[in-house]
């Protein structure tokens, strides 16, 4: 199946760049009145009138096969079961655990006091925005 995908792929990627040059090569609608001035159309490799359709035709069937080549690589990719778990689920497990900051508390002592004494007056009001 992966074989198929990659194949698939190179496909694009070809017609792809078929599609660009052959749309480089391809002279305008304005190019004629150029070319009836000496601009060398007649002496071109398919003829005056030949190159526009060969290079129109072939820029169709390389079209044709780009959108082929999309929506198979569309009907590939769908066909893809459902998800099993997350990506962070295929990671290794950590090496090794760093180890918690000793406390600084002396051993036998819950929390210490706070350096600072709490301010005098109501409690709830410490904590409001003046207005």
């Amino acid at each position: 199946m992966n074989v198929l995908f990659t194949l698939i792929v190179v496909v694009q990627v070809i017609s792809a760049l078929a599609i660009i040059g052959l749309v480089l090569v391809q002279h305008g609608k304005g190019a004629d009145m150029g070319a009836a001035f000496g601009s060398g159309a007649s002496g071109s490799l398919f003829g005056a009138t030949g190159s526009s359709n060969f290079l129109s035709k072939s820029t169709g069937v390389a079209a044709v096969i780009f959108f082929s080549a999309t929506l198979a690589l569309a009907f590939i990719g769908g066909k893809r079961g459902p998800a099993t778990g997350g990506v962070m689920d295929s990671l290794p497990a950590p090496a090794s655990t760093i180890p918690a900051p000793a406390s600084s508390a002396p051993a036998g002592t819950a929390n210490p006091a706070p350096a600072t004494p709490a301010p005098a007056g109501d409690a709830g009001q410490a904590n409001q925005i003046p207005k």
